[in-house]
């Protein structure tokens, strides 16, 4: 949800800080995931500053550079050498002081400092549109009319606008704070509340509409009144279509909105303000000056404001003329025919009330995830279509002219009652863990527009208000007054009682202790990430077998995640963008398949994520990008965790994915996520996967048997070798040429250094490994270890070619 700064302000009593509005917001439960500077035009124009060019004369010292002198209303004008070919004495133009920092359209910005160009000081610079960012053009600086005062900013000119933007993190059950006024409300709750003194959020509504004549009266007949319980609208004749006022567009476009025409943009306007949706139609394609609301046959076509002709469902509700013609698809989305366009003179505006059930199963049939259906499928204030079509039908006065020409229709058959819920002191110091005085409570609610019904010794009754269709039962009342005391006001025992489990962790959650603790150990951090993801991230192939999500939240989640690797990447490009680019991260879930027979299944995964550094610059030690080779360590740590010491971690020839498996169970795959997968999320550096196969890691842990011995009391004995070798030779060759010799007491091989130069031969390089020996019933001797390295040097040289460095 998207909330502009000042257009939440015009509904509070007075104005609060934004970082302290955002505290507030977070307090009462619309968390705050970001707030951001909007600026019309980056920058601001701050600095900038209308001048005269008094001078313009040729440079001593360049054919095409002009040195001018400008007055800005200072005590002395500025010299400053412009190449711009147009520049000539008596032009106004935008002037960048020193140390004004411009924002060109492209390119970085740039701080103006005093410079010597061409051996001439410039102090400051004349501007073109595209180097202050409010054009394209770069013909030449922009000259301004002469009408224009010298020393004013040049943002009071340009009209620019800047603003705060928050982006809450909603839940479901909140549509009431699905608008600015319904923010608004619990802002004003919480400062009446925590401020001792009752404070209100400013209203917008008017009583003051009236109908001028009643030359355009629009019947209107519902006859489907369970999914249209109540419909409400008017007539406004002769309206100008056209561009939006700038204070519109701006209001609109700052929080994400595109500007359409006048009557459009006020029927959004007014859905973001008081979250009911409007639909204005072009009254002159009302045939038979009608409006049914009705269901039509299965099969009808209809098509939309997008151009596309969609085949209806017997269910879809739609709002069709006087000969049953669908004009709009109820609550969801217009028809391309009756739409308001800039040849309209004639508008009916609807305001109404739409079934959440009816709403939301036509928006998802056909894929139309609108910002009306969306408020609709959570449900609307029943209460306040009137007050709000009242409000509309003035702002589109004040913007398109017209008058009002009807009276307001107002079908509402079955009148609907507010929820009654009765709330015990008890329960709610059972649940908040608080004690509320009674007077606190009733204050708290009614500042929500709760209406007390009657009161008890210890219970309150309650009349919930219409725009919070959600709240039915005690506990939703709990979380009510909570909200508003401030979540970060509930408060914590002084000691907590816990009965501490007798049972010991099972297999599996042991193995995923010992895990997680090693992972932790090494920096990782443990994250969890939703199993529900976007299907724009898999091909047709891997959706073909996926899991699809019938009744989706949003278009964005659509699909049980198939990979773990896609919602992993999320949180990785998540944390780059709030500059924090060094990440280790693992966790442990699942993902979800589509078997050929129908049946689902589900697999259990350990994914592990690394890109950036490895550790951060310290004093005697720089930091290095994180490899493959780390990522192979980490896994192979894991799979000693296991008591899997004998796994194969091997690259198959052509394959990016290094393999490991233990007695031909595939274990896990070790990647490199390859670039056009990390474009996907705007990633633009190394990112290294690690994926087990948790299920088969688990039972292969299981089957160990864990054995204890005595630690040898005899000392083990190194050996090193180097050898050149052909350049492609891999350590996996050398390993693998080791262990089938089965030298028993080798206890330990390790590769510590590889050195590559012309000096070896063409092709060639040198490896240095280390060997570990140890005999657990007695001290070993010279010969022994001497006929063990023997057989070592013969198989690398028999096996491999390799020559011995001496």
């Amino acid at each position: 949800m998207t909330i502009s700064y000042n257009w939440l302000c015009d509904y509070l009593p007075e104005k609060t800080d934004p970082e302290k509005l955002s505290k507030i917001l977070t307090s009462i439960g619309l968390e705050v995931e970001s707030l951001e500077k909007y600026e019309s035009i980056q920058g601001g124009l701050q600095g900038l500053i209308i001048g005269e060019v008094l001078e313009a004369e040729q440079h001593p010292n360049a054919d095409k550079l002009r040195l001018t002198k400008v007055n800005i209303g200072g005590s002395e004008p500025l010299q400053i050498v412009c190449g711009a070919p147009n520049v000539a004495a008596g032009q106004k133009v935008v002037v960048a002081t020193v140390g004004t920092t411009i924002y060109p359209l492209t390119g970085e910005p740039l701080t103006m400092k005093v410079a010597k160009i061409r051996g001439v000081e410039s102090h400051g610079m004349i501007c073109a549109e595209d180097e202050i960012g409010i054009g394209e053009s770069h013909a030449g600086i922009m000259v301004l009319p002469n009408d224009v005062k010298v020393g004013s900013p040049a943002s009071e000119y340009f009209q620019t606008y800047s603003d705060w933007i928050y982006e809450i993190g909603l839940t479901p059950n909140r549509m009431d704070a699905m608008s600015h006024l319904g923010v608004a409300r619990d802002v004003c709750a919480y400062l009446s509340h925590h401020n001792r003194k009752g404070t209100k959020a400013k209203t917008p509504y008017t009583n003051n509409l009236k109908a001028e004549n009643n030359s355009l009266p629009i019947k209107v007949t519902v006859e489907n009144t369970e999914a249209c319980p109540r419909y409400s609208g008017v007539s406004i004749a002769n309206v100008t279509v056209k561009e939006s006022p700038q204070w519109l567009k701006d209001r609109l476009i700052a929080i994400g909105q595109r500007p359409i025409n006048n009557i459009v943009d006020i029927t959004n306007y007014v859905l973001h303000e008081t979250g009911q949706p409007l639909h204005a139609f072009d009254a002159d394609k009302i045939k038979g000056n009608e409006v049914l609301v009705k269901n039509l046959p299965e099969g009808t076509l209809f098509t939309t404001l997008d151009e596309k002709e969609r085949k209806l469902s017997n269910e879809d509700l739609m709002i069709c003329n006087g000969n049953s013609e669908g004009m709009c698809i109820a609550g969801v989305f217009g028809g391309v025919e009756s739409g308001v366009k800039e040849s309209t003179k004639n508008v009916f505006l609807e305001s109404a009330c739409f079934s959440s059930t009816s709403i939301r199963r036509t928006s998802l049939r056909h894929g139309l995830r609108t910002d009306a259906a969306t408020r609709f499928e959570k449900g609307v204030d029943i209460s306040n279509t009137v007050n709000v079509l009242k409000r509309a039908a003035k702002l589109i006065q004040e913007v398109a002219g017209g008058e009002i020409a009807s009276e307001i229709v107002d079908i509402y058959p079955e009148k609907k009652h507010k929820t009654e819920v009765a709330l015990k002191n008890h329960y709610l110091k059972k649940l908040s863990g608080k004690n509320y005085h009674s007077d606190t409570i009733k204050n708290l609610l009614q500042s929500l527009d709760f209406e007390i019904i009657k009161e008890g010794m210890d219970e309150l009754w309650v009349a919930v208000p219409f725009s919070k269709p959600d709240i039915s039962l005690p506990a939703d009342i709990v979380e009510e007054i909570i909200r508003i005391d401030g979540l970060d006001n509930i408060e914590i025992p002084s000691s907590i009682t816990i009965t501490p489990a007798v049972n010991e962790l099972g297999t599996k959650e042991s193995l995923k202790e010992k895990i997680a603790t090693y992972l932790v150990g090494l920096g990782f951090s443990e994250i969890m990430t939703n199993s529900i993801t976007n299907s724009k991230y898999y091909s047709e192939e891997v959706l073909g077998s996926s899991v699809k999500m019938i009744n989706s939240l949003s278009a964005d989640l659509d699909v049980m995640r198939p990979s773990m690797l896609e919602t992993g990447l999320e949180a990785i490009a998540f944390n780059i963008n709030r500059r924090n680019s060094n990440l280790k991260f693992f966790e442990f879930g699942k993902t979800y398949h589509q078997k050929e027979t129908g049946k689902y299944s589900e697999k259990e995964h350990l994914c592990i994520y690394i890109t950036g550094a490895d550790h951060e610059d310290v004093w005697n030690e720089k930091s290095k990008n994180s490899d493959l080779y780390q990522a192979k360590g980490i896994a192979a740590g894991i799979l000693s965790l296991a008591g899997l010491t004998d796994a194969k971690i091997e690259k198959p020839e052509g394959n990016a994915v290094i393999e490991v498996s233990h007695s031909k169970n595939k274990l896990a795959g070790i990647q490199q996520v390859s670039k056009k997968r990390l474009q996907q999320f705007d990633i633009k550096q190394n990112v290294f996967f690690i994926d087990f196969n948790f299920e088969s890691l688990l039972k292969l842990f299981e089957r160990n048997q864990i054995t204890y011995k005595e630690i040898s009391k005899y000392p083990a004995v190194t050996r090193d070798l180097a050898m050149v070798v052909n350049s492609s030779t891999t350590y996996e060759a050398l390993e693998s040429t080791v262990k089938k010799l089965k030298l028993s007491k080798l206890q330990d091989i390790r590769l510590f250094d590889v050195f590559e130069s012309d000096k070896l031969g063409k092709d060639k390089k040198s490896m240095a490994m280390s060997f570990t020996f140890l005999d657990e019933e007695k001290t070993m001797t010279d010969k022994e270890i001497d006929s063990m390295v023997s057989k070592l040097i013969q198989s690398f040289e028999k096996e491999l070619g390799a020559e011995i460095r001496k």
